[in-house]
This record gives structure tokens, C-alpha cells and sequence, in this order.
């Protein structure tokens, strides 16, 4: 009887379906995919914020202070890091 629901408008028992997964769904998993196929992926130990800088510097090989300090200085610039860092914090997939 598992997965069957009874209709209420015709009395019988119909299958019930788990609805397709919404179009943007699939999506930011092929990207999250694709970031950890990479090496992309937020640390769950040792990480400040929310283990962006952690990551990116886990995957180019570089110190985690050497890339938390060009975030920090990058502010000062005009130009899109603080939503740039939001948006990678949405997509990179946690270890």
C-alpha cells in the first residue's frame, strides 16, 4: 500500500509520483558537479566565514591566509567580490 493515495474525487487508488525536479535544481547540481570534480569544495573544519577562501586555496595549492588576505584587500576595489563570494558560497559543494 506504500506510494498508493486514495483520490478522493474517484474513489480508486492512484500512484503517487515524487514531481520532477524543477529545472534550476538540476542545474546548480551540475554545477556543484562540475566544482567538486575540480577539487572546488568549501572545508568543514578550519574555515572562517563560510569556507570559500578555504577552498579556492585548498584547490590552487596556495595558504588559506594568502587568499583571505587578496579577499579582504580585493574589497577596497571597485567591482562585484562581495557577491561574487556569496555566489560561490550558494555553488561550491561542501567536503
Amino acid at each position: 500500500m506504500r506510494g498508493i493515495v486514495p483520490d478522493a474525487r474517484r474513489g480508486d487508488r492512484t500512484p503517487r509520483h515524487a514531481p520532477p525536479p524543477a529545472p534550476y535544481d538540476r542545474d546548480v547540481g551540475r554545477i556543484r558537479d562540475a566544482l567538486r570534480g575540480a577539487g572546488y569544495v568549501r572545508p568543514r573544519r578550519r574555515r572562517v566565514l563560510a569556507g570559500v577562501c578555504a577552498g579556492l586555496a585548498q584547490a590552487w595549492g596556495v595558504s588559506r591566509w594568502v587568499v583571505r588576505l587578496g579577499a579582504v584587500l580585493s574589497v577596497v576595489l571597485p567591482g562585484p567580490q562581495i557577491l561574487l563570494y556569496i555566489v560561490l558560497w550558494i555553488l561550491m559543494p561542501e567536503e
